[in-house]
Formats: structure tokens, C-alpha cells, sequence
């Protein structure tokens, strides 16, 4: 699988520079990532192809279009202000260089450990907070403010090479956009098998009930009336008409994991994110020389989880 990455993620975007071969693996990629039963439909190939590819293309420029990496160095912290917001002390950033197992592995086994390239990513917070500020050379108390920290830093796929690290960020996005195909099958599965639940419960009340019509006795207990019970049924088997009914449930799979990847730029995308924030990890609303604005790219999905990422560069020596 890596050779296949490895091969579609080498070149330009286009439908044109994939090989036909590639691309029946990609699509067999995308089935096994949500559900293999969906092989057992006539035509899936054929269905998937076209969004396998798009999802494809949008991944490669998601990928890309990230910006230079960034030097990520105790050395550089001093004096780049990205760095100075995304860790609080130099301390931490030297926590996740020695701390990360992935950059440790890579660089395990010589003595002369070279560069590495990866993504950054973590999680920013803002809250609101009360605390004091200057109103010209006046200490104002008790002034609403938003606080600005980052959280969960995390390096993805370190590689002694960029276009590497690149290759497997692209293969990381694609399979997120299935992980996200497949929350969307799990909870109609989910929906689906309670209403299969209720189906069954129902079917045996109006069993009971139909063969109460030829008895003699009297069980003195209040009948629910039949219509009622045969309007529940109808209601259940309307949904699960929607969610897919006993013979086209598989179906009901492709359609989720064909409208992911056909609309893969609004299931994953990155957009800008200014921010001016003091030394202090307070948000202003106007930049100064000490202050200046930054504007982050940060990476959001379908499921609403946001991440900021930066490219990185982390050289031999990080002191």
C-alpha cells in the first residue's frame, strides 16, 4: 500500500497521471476502510472510481498547499513569534522533540542523526476571562478578556525528506475522509438496527393481537386498537426505507462513502485563522511591533474537530 502512495502521490494532480491499476487499488483502499460487503454490489468500481479520484486530487492540494516548514528549534523560539504562541517556554518544545516516539524511532540506530520534516498539529483554546489592562497609564480590573493556548502538540509522520513526509500526510488525509465515511455508516447501522428492534417488538404485538380476533375469551386488560400498531409498522419500515431496508443497506454504505469522496473539500479542508495575541497569551484586536498578527492555517473536518498545522523542519541538533 505504500508503493501505491507512493506512486499516486508523485506527481501532479490529475485524473490523467493515475494509473488505471492505482486507481482499482485506491478504490479497493476506500472499500476495506469502511465496508468489504460493499464488493458484493454490481458496478462499485465503476461508482467509485470518479469521487476516489477527486478525493485524490483535493487531498494532494490540501496537502501541498500548506505552507513552508518552519524551523522548529529552541534556537528559533527566541525570535519567531509563532513558536513563541504555539509553546509557553522553550521547556516544551523540548518536550515534544525528545518526547515524540515517531521522530525518536526515525532517529534511532546513529549517531548523527539528520534533519527531519513533519506536521504540527494541535489544538487551539480560547476562553474567556476577567483580568487587569491598561487603559492608556490607568490599571483597569476586572476587563473581559480572551485567553489564547495551544494544546495536544503532536508531530505527524517525521521523515528524514519532505516529499516524504508529504507523501504520507496525503495518504493520512484520504484515509481520514473514509474514517469519516465510516462514522457516518456506524451510526446508520446504529439507527438501523434499533429500528429493527422496534420492527420486531411490533410485529409481535400485532401477531398477539390479530390471533386475539378469533378467540373466545375475555382478558379483561384495555387492547391497544390494531390500526395503531399497524401505523407504528408502516412508520418503521418508511425509515428504514431511508436508512436501508433488508435488501439495500450495502447500497445505503455506498452512497455514504460515494458523497464523502465526491465532496471531499467539505469533509476535510483548511482555511486561515487570524490571530494577534500578546506575550502574556492575551487576544488583542490590534497588531503592534511586539504584537504583530499571525495567521494560522487550521485544518477542519465534517465531525467539527479543528487542528492547527504548521509544515516543520527539526534540525540535528534541537539546543
Amino acid at each position: 500500500m505504500l508503493r501505491l502512495f507512493h506512486s499516486i502521490f508523485g506527481g501532479d494532480p490529475g485524473a490523467d497521471r493515475y494509473p488505471e491499476s492505482l486507481i482499482r487499488e485506491a478504490v479497493e483502499r476506500a472499500v476495506d476502510g469502511t465496508d468489504p460487503w460493499l464488493r458484493g454490489l454490481s458496478g462499485y468500481r465503476r461508482k467509485l472510481q470518479p469521487v476516489v479520484v477527486h478525493a485524490l486530487d483535493h487531498v494532494v492540494a490540501l496537502v501541498d498547499g500548506l505552507e513552508e516548514p518552519l524551523e522548529l528549534s529552541q534556537r528559533n523560539y527566541g525570535s519567531d513569534p509563532f513558536l513563541r504562541l504555539c509553546f509557553i517556554s522553550n521547556r516544551q518544545l523540548d518536550d515534544l522533540l525528545q518526547g515524540d516516539r515517531e521522530l525518536s524511532a526515525l532517529r534511532s540506530g546513529t549517531d548523527t542523526p539528520a534533519s527531519a520534516w513533519a506536521l504540527l498539529v494541535m489544538a487551539c483554546e480560547q476562553r474567556g476571562a476577567f483580568g487587569v489592562d491598561l487603559a492608556g497609564e490607568t490599571i483597569v480590573r476586572d476587563v473581559a478578556q480572551v485567553t489564547v493556548s495551544m494544546a495536544g502538540h503532536r508531530l505527524l509522520d517525521p521523515a528524514p525528506d519532505l516529499d516524504e513526509t508529504r507523501r504520507h500526510l496525503k495518504r493520512r488525509a484520504f484515509d481520514h475522509l473514509l474514517s469519516l465515511a465510516l462514522a457516518r455508516i456506524v451510526a446508520v447501522e446504529d439507527v438501523r438496527e434499533d429500528l429493527l428492534k422496534r420492527r420486531t417488538l411490533l410485529q409481535a404485538k400485532h401477531d398477539m393481537l390479530e390471533s386475539s380476533r378469533w378467540g373466545f375469551g375475555d382478558s379483561g386488560r384495555e387492547t391497544p386498537p390494531i390500526d395503531e400498531v399497524h401505523r407504528q409498522l408502516d412508520d418503521i419500515e418508511a425509515q428504514l426505507l431511508e436508512f436501508g431496508g433488508d435488501d439495500r443497506y450495502i447500497e445505503k454504505h455506498l452512497e455514504i462513502l460515494t458523497d464523502v469522496l465526491a465532496n471531499a473539500e467539505r469533509a476535510l479542508w483548511a482555511q486561515p485563522l487570524p490571530l494577534i495575541v500578546d506575550r502574556m497569551g492575551i487576544k488583542r484586536k490590534t497588531a503592534t511591533t511586539d504584537t504583530p498578527e499571525l495567521v494560522l492555517t487550521e485544518l477542519h473536518n465534517a465531525a467539527g474537530q479543528k487542528l492547527i498545522a504548521r509544515m516543520v523542519t527539526i534540525p540535528p541538533a534541537t539546543t
